[in-house]
């Protein structure tokens, strides 16, 4: 019954968001071939779109327009040349690019040959760099030329230029692409595992691998996202973190056309939705906030009256800006909550955040989520505990060994949170930041959204720290307004008229900006180290 239901479900949903549809027998058969030869991973989903719409822009980036078949055509040229390279079948190729068409080339051509794909986060030092590297040993990295230096230090491998700036000496992706053969490849016997690694928020990151996720993951996302087939998508968020190569492969299903800049400007963000009349766009919070510091007048000059859905994810909305975007933009934010190694936990809708600014929403299809104690038992609705995802969609254990704790076949998400009478879930912070103080449990997260919403503050940050009376106190990091600021006195009145006396900081510390990681996590690491 459950998978009669199911099935029903995903037909419901993959029917409205135009994935299902009549194809002309010609075309239906060939559709086949492709999914059942090549699977529905980067290879045989962008393949499939060669197949259905090859005349279709699928690319839009700072160097023009690329077709779903000049993609095809491209990284059957990357696949070939790769393979002179020595790459084949269970080998792994690293990408560290931004968002622009050589991230799709090397993807999807690393797939043809069925080898994994590991991405590298562009925002990485050099030890994380060289640690990493060391331990995945990709046969290829393919990176931009910016990163020629980073990778000096890092173990050595054969290297490809994909974005170039200047005169090179190594070899070019498009190089490869100019003398590389168009001819379609015979498929692999084992299609690729995608590798994406954890945040490195507490230390070295960690590769997450997955294999073809396909259907069930666009049901989980569109049972609560109204994205439909043929849309324009700005995909802001880097595409080599979890949430940017989710809509990468939301692309390969609706056929969507991808629109991408290499780096993310507020301005130029807002311009780019515009210009190209996006029908969404795909973001992390943090550049949310930065484009609603705009100037009014700027803000209101970009007429974003095309966007239906503005897809967050990656970390929480602070404060009230989900309120604040969607007062500006209209009621079209979705906020995701989630995690590399669990996938989708909650989304939240328009109405849910205008409802309740600080949930995560409700659980999409086919996703359970509990709230278990420290002894494993679940608690009630409205009490905080450890937060706990059961899906399709759980990563299969690191790379380098271990995986997530589990629980009745649920795996942690590594945050603790609460559901209230609604059923909408509340993530209250890692499960590692909760500090006790005097006696009472305190969330950092909650403090931090206090603080946010005072008009003198831009972002704040809060950590523990060690205090002789209470045990633990928390110290908040806060970025301010330009203009009248508020003192230190002032946020402390401020928090204290809105929350429990225990849960005031015990100081304040004023910095020009948060130190963040390339997908607008806050690196609290740092600011306990200062």
């Amino acid at each position: 019954m459950n998978a009669l239901k199911n099935a029903t479900t995903s037909a419901k949903v993959l029917g409205a968001a135009g994935i299902i549809r009549p194809y002309s027998p010609v075309v239906l058969t060939r559709l086949v071939k492709v999914v059942k030869k090549w699977g529905t991973g980067p290879a045989g989903g962008f393949a499939s779109l060669a197949v259905r719409i090859p005349d279709q822009v699928g690319l839009i980036d700072e160097l023009g327009e690329l077709t779903w078949g000049e993609l095809h055509q491209r990284s059957n040229a990357v696949a070939h040349e790769l393979r002179k390279l020595g790459v084949g079948e269970g080998d792994s190729v690293a990408v560290m690019c931004r968002n622009h068409r050589g991230f799709l080339d090397a993807t999807i051509g690393a797939s043809k040959l069925g080898a994994d794909v590991l991405y590298l986060n562009t925002a990485f030092a050099g030890p994380q760099l060289v640690d990493v590297l060391a331990r995945e040993k990709p046969s290829v990295v393919i990176h931009d030329q910016e990163f020629t230096d980073l990778l000096a230090a890092a173990p050595a491998v054969q290297r490809v230029v994909a974005w170039t700036d200047g005169e090179v000496d190594d070899e070019t992706l498009e190089g490869l692409i100019a003398r590389g053969s168009r001819e379609d490849l015979d498929p692999p016997d084992s299609h690729t595992r995608i590798v994406i690694l954890t945040s490195g928020t507490t230390g070295t990151p960690k590769g997450a691998p997955r294999k073809e996720a396909g259907i069930p993951a666009a049901v989980s996302l569109l049972s609560r996202m109204p994205l439909r087939s043929g849309w324009r998508t700005h995909i802001a968020a880097p595409l080599f973190h979890t949430w940017g190569f989710a809509h990468l492969a939301l692309a390969m299903l609706l056929g969507s056309t991808v629109v991408l800049r290499r780096r993310f400007e507020p301005e130029e963000f807002l311009a780019t939705a515009a210009k190209h009349r996006c029908d969404s766009l795909v973001v992390i919070p943090v550049m949310l906030q930065r484009a609603l510091q705009l100037p009014q007048q700027t803000l209101d000059s970009y007429d974003l009256s095309s966007v239906k859905v503005v897809a967050a994810s990656g970390s929480a909305l602070p404060g009230d800006l989900g309120i604040a975007w969607m007062d500006q933009f209209g009621d079209n934010l979705y906020n995701i909550y989630g995690s590399t190694e669990v996938a989708y936990a909650s989304i939240a809708t328009p109405t849910d955040i205008r409802l309740a600014p600080g949930s995560a929403g409700r659980p999409p299809h086919a996703t359970v989520v509990r709230i278990f104690d420290d002894h494993g038992r679940e608690v009630p609705p409205g009490q905080t505990g450890r937060i706990f995802v059961g899906n399709g969609l759980l990563f299969e254990g690191y790379t380098g060994g271990g995986s997530k704790e589990m629980i009745d076949g649920l795996m942690s998400s590594g945050d603790v949170g609460r559901f209230d009478s609604a059923g909408r879930l509340y993530v209250e912070g890692r499960d590692d930041e909760m500090i006790v103080s005097g006696g009472e449990n305190v969330f950092p997260k909650e403090v931090e959204d206090c603080l946010v919403r005072h008009p003198g503050v831009v972002e704040a940050a809060a950590i523990g720290v060690d205090d002789n009376e209470f045990g633990k106190r928390l110290r908040a990091f806060v970025v301010l307004t330009e203009g009248d600021a508020p003192t230190e006195d002032d946020l402390r009145d401020w928090v204290k008229t809105n929350l429990a006396r225990f849960k005031v900081p015990r100081d304040f510390v004023f910095i020009d900006e948060l130190p963040r990681n390339a997908t607008g996590k806050i690196l609290k690491r740092h600011l306990a180290a200062d």
